[in-house]
């Protein structure tokens, strides 16, 4: 006869995403901060002068919301959350490295920085940095 050991219901399906400590509790406070950062300054940006550089605040904007979604599929836990955050994280570093290449050939076409532009220089190039890092850990978080 053999005992077979309690179960915790759901635990195997959040292994995946333990946001109790260390690179997941990390990454998931970093998006955060960047989900209000480019929201925040797109939406100020926006409405004071949308005139000026419409295309570096919508691409603030759009930078926003791939925070945004990101953040909540770090949080939501689950293999489908996990494999929607991954899309994103190589969307976010595609976003990343166009505007930055296109900030550095045609300036002109960037009255006004965007949270990408020159590679994310602006914010400690966090934005090139943050969707490597955030790859890296869920590829080798348990599935």
């Amino acid at each position: 006869m053999t005992v077979s050991e309690p179960t915790t219901p759901g635990k195997g399906s959040r292994a995946a995403f333990d946001l109790g400590q260390g690179p997941g509790r990390l990454l998931v406070w970093l998006y955060g901060v960047f989900t209000v950062a480019a929201a925040s300054r797109s939406v100020v940006q926006m409405i004071l002068d949308f005139g000026r550089a419409p295309l570096a605040y919508v691409l603030s904007a759009a930078a926003a919301l791939v925070y945004a979604f990101i953040t909540y599929s770090l949080v939501r836990g689950g293999e489908s959350a996990r494999k929607a955050a991954l899309v994103c994280c190589a969307a976010e570093l595609a976003g990343v490295l166009i505007v930055g290449t296109w900030t550095l050939v045609e300036p002109s076409a960037f009255p006004d920085a965007t949270v990408w532009s020159d590679y994310g220089m602006g914010y400690l190039f966090i934005p090139v940095i943050l969707p490597v890092t955030a790859m890296v850990w869920l590829r080798r978080a348990p599935r």
